[in-house]
Parts: C-alpha cells; structure tokens; sequence
C-alpha cells in the first residue's frame, strides 16, 4: 500500500481507518476511557468523526461491517490479553454510577415536621428582631407613669416587657433615671434581685446619674430576697462602691441599708449602720428603732431582751411607739429567748438612769437649732450607741464582775425584803419574792415601761414559753394598756400575734374573741386558724371543730390552712379519714401539706394501717408529693436498730412489711411536685431564650443559697 491509498483511508467524508483502528482497541477503550475512544485518537480529536461515520451509513451495511470487524478483532486478541485488560478495569464499573440522585421513602407526616420547624425557626428570628413601632409617639415619662401603674397593680412582668420591649426596642427612646428608678422598686418589693442590678448596670452604660431613691431601691431589693447570702454580698459591696464615692446617704437610704442589716445579717450590724446614722447628723426616728427590733429577730436564744433594751432606749428619746413596733415586740416574744437570766436581770432591773447613756448634741449653733425644730419628733438628744452596743452584747462574766448595788439606792425608808429566783413546774411565774405574805400584784411587772421595778423583783427565773415573755410585758391586759397610753389600738394582726403567744387553755385565751368584739376589729380566717391549730397541738380535736361555727357566724370561709390545722389533732384513724370524708364534701381537695400532717399523726403511733389508708387517699386524688412527705415516709419505712422479728414480738411493726411492699408501688405511681424558682414569673424573655435564662436563674439562685 503507497503513501497515497494510506492518506485516503483517513480522509472525505467516510474515513474507513480510523473506524478499523478504534475496532481494533474496542475493550482497552471502553474499560479505560468509556465511549469516549482511545487516548491518542482523543489527543488529535478525531474520535467524533468515527463515531459518526457508521451511522452515515446504510442500516444493514453499517452493522454488518461493525459485527464484522469486531468479530475479527476479537478472534485475533489472545486470552492473556483478555485477562490482563480484565484486571486493570476491575472495580471500575461504578463510574458510571457516580451522578446518580439517590431517592429516599417520605411520609406526609414527615414533610409536615420539617415545615414546622422551618416555621418556628422563622417565627423565633422574627421575635428576636425589633418590630418597627406603628402607634403613637411616647415620652419617657409615659412609660415612667405606665410602669407605676402595672407595678402597684402587682404586674412587675408586664411593666419589664413595656420597658425593654416597647421603649427600647421598637420605639428606641432614651429612657431617663426615671424610668429605672420605678423597675427597680419594684423589683425590690418582689426581691427580684438578678433583675435590679441589672437594670442598675444598664444604667450606668448610659450615663445616668443614679438618685437617692434609685440607691434605696436597690437596698430593698437586698433585703427583700430570698436568698439572703447573696443579697448581703451585693449589698456589702454596693455599700463599699458609696463610700469610695463619698456619697452622702439621705435617711430613706439608711433605713433600707438597716432593713437590709436586720433581714440579711444581724444585730450588730444593724448597730453599725445606727452608728453611722447618728454620726451623719440624721434625726433618728420611731422607724429606726424598727428596724433595730427587726434586727432582734437574728438571734433566737437572747433576741427577746434585746428587744426589751431597744425598746426602752427608744422610749427614754421621748418617742411615740407605733402600731408595727407593738407587733414587732409581740413577734420576738414569740420566736426568741430571754437569754441568760443574770444577764437580764442585771440590764433590765437596775433604775433607768443606769440603762441610758445620753451625751449631748454635738455641733454649733445651727446644729442645735436644727435639734430643738425636731422635737416633736423625739430626736433632741444624741445616744451614745457604743454604750448601748456594750449593753446589749454584755457577757455574763462582766455582770458577775460589776460593782454590788448599794442597798441606799433602793431608798433608805424601804425595808429589803429576802428575795430567791424559783422556778414553778409550769414554768409561768419567773418572778418570787420570800417577803410574808405578798400582795398578789406586788410581782406583777411590766418591762416595757421606763419606772423603776419593784424592790421585791431581784432576778429573773426560767422564762421559756412565750406565754412567760408575754407575762414579762404585763401580760394580754397589760400590753394592752400599754397601747391604750400612747393612743393605739390593736389590729387583726396585733390580736392574732396574742393567740399565739398567750397560754394556752387560759382566760387569756377565751377572752380574745371579747377583745375582738370591744375594739371593733374585723376577725380573718388567719386569726381562728391561729386558735384551732393551738388547741389541736394540745389534743383537743373537738375544741377546735367547736371554732367552725364562729366562723359561719362571722361570714368567714375556711380554707386549706383551716383543714390542716384540724388535722394537727387527728391522731386516731376514724378522724383523718374523716377529715378527708368532709373536705371532699365540701369540694375541696386535700393539698401535699395536709397529707404530711396527717402522716406525721400516723408515724407518731407507728399506725402502718392508717399510713397506707392515707397513701391510698392521696393515689385516688394526685397529688404530688414533696421532699417533706418523701422523708417522712423513708423513715416509716425503716427497721428499728434494735428491732428482732425472731426475738420477740412487735405489735406495732408487724405490719411494716405490708407498709414497705405498697410504698414500693406506690412511688412508682406518684407524680413529684416541682417548687417553681421565685422569679419565674417576672421573666420577659422571648421564647427562645427561655431555657437559658431558667438555667442561668436557678444557677445564680443555688449559689445564693
């Protein structure tokens, strides 16, 4: 073949070689390359001309030549070429494959998920950004204005959502100190105090000067939380911030830091704070000594004398008592303690003139002035509180140190009669005297005056009850004479303070209802729950039961605390099962603190019968069950130290094995009550924030507690 018959094969418009070429390497290009030829006929683009070249041709013919050709070149190929082509192109195959769109089974159910999701998704993007505001224009002082109006109606949240949501974000105004200064009282009246300082640090990124009644809000809200360690922490170090700023505090401001003293940490505290109060030259008021008495609350074991000195050091300045210091004294009687007797006796038995260190105002001219203008208030003289601080943190050993009284000082015409300290069985009388033949009254005293006591009282015996504290005070006609001399009458509150602290089953007691009715004060169901729960502690069930129709009488309805005062004094089964009988008559329905007292009645008598009739009880209407109720039971359901089934028999704990396989059961059951966190409903929030601001809150609650 010449040069010229070999260019024509490749050449016009049928080139006939190159189709025989690619026959040729037919496998080495489909397993290498595909459709696409070989690589060197690929290089000089003439691959399309032969793939094109068959199709031009005659159907028959085309195909004839193509089976032919592939046919003859297959033959001539050998089996080792075969295979050796076979290896290279194994695991190749899914090339093919690789663009291939995989399709998944849906539901419509699954489709209407994720357009849910994609929906909340945008409904939560949408909340978090600022909405353009369409209404009326208003000033900071509206919203100073709107905001007091929610927070005195009790809707501090909604006055927050106003504040953040409205005024700053969507109107975008410039709020004023006012408008902080209301949030923060309010904050401050529910102890929202995360909040307050909030609040008071985006004040201060504004550059707003912070008043005198922001600073008192904020020491309110100290006061007023619930978890009084961080409260003090924060007060302290507010506290600190003043000073270092010599900031000069008006009295509001240090009535709200002494408040915050007296319910946060103690009395010397707060003795601190009257120190500096006197030192800045501010008039102390019958409101100061309040706060000294709210003080008096911190101690237990000798908090009642305390009370009686602040008491009496507020008398000798000449100021008038109130109403809510009477119920203060009345509230310290109840809850705290006399102390040591030799210590009491020493304070609260010598004249007055050793008791109340006075010193003079200090100061010029106008200073004085300035004190005679505030007579009328009480305030014309400067106590010496080191003095009296000394006095009331007096230690026994400096008592027994002191100099003996002299008996001149009692007067030289009286005769000393022999006097001893007696303690009777009842522990009522503190007070005894070895004279012949005392005069009924001739003991009877009353500490809250400024008189001298009488020379037949020497010291003091056991005073443990309130019922003794109250007698110190002149007892339930003598406290209230004493009200009667500064022109004060008792309120529901007074009274219901004297039900708990008078004795109980005494006239005293039964003659409260006739105080009630003399002084035209309006009876509440606090005042006859008072009286019931008293009498059930005593174990006169009936007694109290006897109090219901008064309070039909009186057009008053009894509540959950009623029912569960009664149950105080349901010891045998037939009564608590009773009680539960009449509450569902009367469509009410039992709450956790019912049950637990009921419990506690049946795991006083060891009553494993009466326990599970309670469980069944509380199982039939779900009620949740408490820490409270879930230790109670835990320790019902334990064995006695010293208990052997083999040894002897137990009448009371053969039954505990039936008890502990119900208990078992009934756990599995019962739903758990959930203590909501005390600021969960002031939160303002959007919902998508919701969970970390619940974690953040609970977080800062727990390391406050």
């Amino acid at each position: 073949m010449d040069l010229m018959r070999f260019a024509r094969l490749f050449s016009g418009p049928r080139p006939v070689g190159l189709c025989a070429l690619q026959h040729l390497d037919l496998l080495r290009a489909k397993r290498a390359g595909g459709r696409e030829g070989p690589k060197w006929l690929r290089a000089v683009g003439l691959t399309q001309a032969c793939s094109s070249s068959p199709s031009q041709l005659p159907l028959g013919q085309g195909n004839q030549k193509n089976r032919s050709s592939v046919r003859s070149d297959v033959s001539q190929l050998g089996p080792m070429a075969i295979q050796e082509e076979e290896e290279e192109s194994f695991g190749t195959l899914s090339n093919k494959y690789s663009s291939r769109r995989m399709f998944r089974k849906s539901t419509a159910q699954l489709y209407n998920l994720r357009l849910r999701d994609q929906s909340v998704e945008e409904d939560e993007e949408r909340d978090l950004e600022p909405k353009p505001w369409r209404g009326r224009k208003n000033t900071p002082y509206w919203y100073f204005f709107r905001c007091k109006h929610l927070i005195k109606e009790g809707k501090l949240a909604e006055a927050l959502d106003l504040f953040e949501r409205q005024m700053l974000k969507e109107e975008r105004l410039q709020p004023l100190e006012c408008n902080y200064t209301v949030l923060i009282g309010g904050c401050g009246r529910a102890g929202y105090l995360k909040k307050a300082f909030r609040l008071y640090n985006d004040m201060k990124k504004r550059d707003l000067e912070p008043s005198d009644a922001t600073y008192t809000a904020l020491f309110n809200v100290c006061a007023e939380s619930p978890w009084k360690d961080s409260a003090l922490q924060s007060a302290l170090k507010l506290r600190q911030q003043l000073q270092a700023r010599n900031f000069q505090l008006n009295l509001k401001t240090y009535h709200a830091l002494l408040k915050m003293a007296a319910m946060c940490a103690d009395l010397r505290m707060c003795l601190d704070v009257f120190k500096e109060i006197v030192q800045k030259g501010h008039a102390v008021t019958e409101r100061t000594f309040s706060f000294l008495l709210m003080g008096c609350f911190q101690d237990k074991k000798t908090g009642f004398r305390y009370a009686l000195q602040v008491w009496r050091q507020m008398l000798s300045l000449g100021l008038q008592p109130s109403q809510h210091g009477y119920n203060l004294l009345l509230g310290v009687a109840r809850d705290c303690g006399l102390g040591d007797p030799e210590v009491a006796s020493a304070l609260l038995l010598r004249p007055r003139e050793e008791t109340v260190p006075l010193q003079p105002l200090a100061g010029g001219f106008r200073a004085r002035r300035r004190a005679r203008a505030r007579v009328g208030d009480g305030m014309s003289v400067r106590l010496d509180v080191e003095a009296l601080e000394r006095q009331l943190f007096l230690e026994p050993s400096q008592v027994l140190e002191g100099p003996p009284e002299p008996q001149e000082a009692r007067g030289p015409s009286k005769a000393q009669p022999e006097v001893e300290t007696k303690t009777e069985p009842d522990g009522m009388m503190a007070l005894t005297s070895l004279a012949p033949e005392p005069s009924p009254r001739g003991l009877e005293t009353n500490l809250l005056t400024l008189g001298a006591v009488s020379p037949a009282v020497v010291s003091f015996g056991t005073v443990t009850t309130p019922a003794d504290r109250l007698a110190l005070m002149g007892g339930l006609e003598g406290f209230l004479g004493k009200m009667a001399e500064h022109g004060l009458r008792p309120n529901i509150k007074t009274l219901t303070l004297l039900a708990e602290v008078v004795e109980p089953g005494s006239p005293a007691e039964s003659s409260l209802l006739t105080v009630l009715d003399v002084h035209q004060v309006e009876a509440d169901v606090t005042f006859f729950n008072t009286l019931m729960r008293k009498k059930s502690k005593l174990g006169d069930l009936e007694g109290a039961k006897a109090l219901l129709p008064l309070l039909a009488q009186r057009g008053i309805l009894p509540n959950l605390k009623t029912f569960c005062n009664l149950a105080i004094g349901c010891h045998r089964p037939r009564d608590g099962l009773q009680l539960l009988a009449d509450m569902k008559k009367s469509q009410m329905t039992p709450n956790t603190h019912i049950y637990s007292t009921l419990i506690n009645a049946a795991l006083k008598r060891l009553d494993y019968t009466y326990l599970i009739d309670i469980l069944k009880d509380m199982r039939r209407n779900r009620v949740p069950v408490n820490e409270v109720v879930i230790r109670q039971l835990e320790f019902a359901a334990q064995y006695p130290p010293s208990f052997d089934r083999y040894k002897e028999k137990n009448t009371y704990l053969e039954k505990i094995d039936g008890f502990r396989a119900y208990y078992k059961q009934w756990l599995k059951v019962m739903p758990a009550e959930e203590t909501p966190h005390p600021w969960q409903q002031f939160r303002t929030k959007p919902k998508g924030d919701q969970d970390a601001i619940a974690e953040a809150d609970m977080h800062g609650g727990l390391e406050g507690r």
